[in-house]
């Protein structure tokens, strides 16, 4: 089944390809609402390539794996993802899929239970690593209009969402552009919830994003949800479609064993629906059952407009929504007085596990895990957290060799990161618990023995600074911060 050809005849049913086109918007009387969907074989990585959705059965036929935009002509598209990543063993999740799922139970039943209470039923898929939930939001309803006015971000944003964009050479509604902005917020306090619920439960740290964690009985392992997607342009991101081929560990080859690799059976996505989980790793790693599911179960996408507008007034009532607010409130230096602002910034004053992430910006600021440590201590400094975003931003702004920013704005990932690292620890949702030389170490991103600092003291400054209502209580005034330790 891992054979070109047997993808194609796999492609021939006719239920794996009607509950295909179900999931890209199609009914009986209309075309598929998705402005792109996006293919790829075993020798290619995502992001694919984006083609029209009439290229569909051509792309079946070829046996590619298929994914669909998130950018909708008629509805707002919410995904919250999950999945479960081992950062000394890649391949974990293919090779021992029992373990990796039952280790992911207790954050799963957490998001279930938590859109249970907000009325919302979203599709449930499974995928390789973990677990997609998706739901959608009428453009019409006054829950797109409260969405849209949420929306943040930089200049920069919207004027790419508003460029033309292949394959339709079509720009996004700047509404919808700023809809899918407001929702990654509401995303991010689902996330926090999640999050505090789920993780003194489950045997592996839970982060918001891939952050690199210390080891366990289970290596370097933790459960991500991944809403990395809200740090993107909508025009730019997509998700996984139901009963496609599932081509990851052929596309990262790297990770495995060849040996193990050549044994390991074809992946499908597939919904969670009439079996369990369990039923569910069994049944998306054997065509036959697959294509069988296709024949009962659906792939189309709920309307969940009246439990969004549930989900949006717990968060309008959070402190999430009122830090939000004043990490806007702020607007970052432009690029002309850089030299004045963010370049000052004395580096000798930051730890060096801080300070290697603005020296050696590619690769190490697009990793979570050093963004995170940068945030941590400029936040004990005294620095607003857009300001902080506005210096990662900087070094994203120089040529350092990117090869990563393509179809991605700098500027929106730099707030995006910075936003949830300090939101998470301004709300009270992160303590700072791993924050220190010892967990740095162990995590694999500080290899000096003795740097001369102790990141101990930059976590109780910043305990100190939330305690005291002080986060971000130096202005930023085009000048220097002072050197000073707080």
């Amino acid at each position: 089944m891992n054979s070109v050809e047997d993808r194609q005849g796999y492609y021939r049913n006719s239920n794996v390809r009607a509950r295909i086109h179900e999931f890209l918007g199609a009914t009986k009387d209309q075309e598929p609402s998705c402005e792109f969907v996006a293919a790829g074989d075993e020798n290619a990585s995502p992001p694919f390539a984006p083609y029209s959705p009439r290229a569909l059965s051509s792309l079946l036929d070829r046996g590619f794996e298929i994914c669909r935009s998130l950018w909708d002509r008629d509805v707002l598209i919410a995904d919250f993802d999950i999945e479960y990543v081992n950062f000394d063993n890649p391949a974990e999740a293919f090779v021992d899929p029992e373990h990796v799922f039952a280790i992911q139970q207790p954050v799963v039943e957490t998001i279930e239970q938590l859109l249970r209470e907000y009325g919302i039923k979203p599709l449930h898929v499974l995928s390789g690593r973990g677990h997609h939930f998706v739901w959608r939001i009428e453009q019409s309803s006054d829950e797109f209009e409260k969405l849209s006015a949420l929306g943040r971000g930089p200049s920069s944003l919207w004027e790419c969402e508003t460029e033309v964009h292949p394959p339709n050479n079509r720009a996004v509604p700047i509404e919808l552009a700023r809809a899918f902005a407001g929702l990654g917020l509401v995303i991010e306090f689902l996330a926090h919830r999640v999050k505090q619920i789920a993780a003194p439960h489950t045997e592996i740290p839970v982060e918001l994003t891939a952050v690199e964690v210390g080891p366990s009985k289970h290596d370097r392992a933790m459960i991500s949800i991944d809403i990395s997607e809200y740090g993107d342009p909508l025009y730019s991101r997509e998700v996984r479609v139901p009963f496609s081929v599932y081509l990851k560990p052929w596309q990262q080859a790297w990770a495995f064993d060849v040996g193990a690799l050549a044994k390991l059976q074809p992946l499908f996505a597939i919904p969670l629906q009439g079996i369990n989980w369990r039923q569910g790793i069994s049944t998306m790693r054997e065509a036959q059952l697959t294509v069988k599911l296709a024949a009962c179960a659906s792939s189309e996408i709920p309307d969940a407009t009246p439990g969004t507008r549930k989900l949006l007034r717990a968060y309008e009532k959070s402190k999430l929504a009122k830090f939000h607010a004043d990490f806007y409130s702020q607007e970052q230096h432009s690029a002309e007085l850089w030299p004045e602002t963010y370049d000052r910034q004395p580096l000798e004053v930051l730890p060096a596990c801080a300070r290697v992430a603005l020296e050696m910006p590619n690769d190490l600021l697009l990793r979570p895990a050093f963004i995170r440590r940068l945030v941590r201590v400029m936040l004990a400094l005294g620095w607003h957290p857009r300001h902080i975003a506005g210096l990662i931003c900087s070094k994203y702004g120089r040529d350092f060799d990117w090869t990563q920013f393509v179809n991605v704005d700098p500027a929106t990932r730099a707030d995006f990161y910075t936003r949830v690292f300090s939101g998470l620890f301004a709300v009270g949702t992160d303590d700072l618990v791993d924050f220190n030389c010892a967990s740095a170490q162990e995590q694999g991103t500080c290899t000096f023995s003795n740097c001369g600092f102790n990141l101990r003291n930059f976590r109780e400054s910043a305990l100190e600074r939330r305690a005291h209502d002080k986060l971000a209580h130096r202005p930023f005034n085009r000048l220097l911060l002072s050197s000073k330790h707080p």
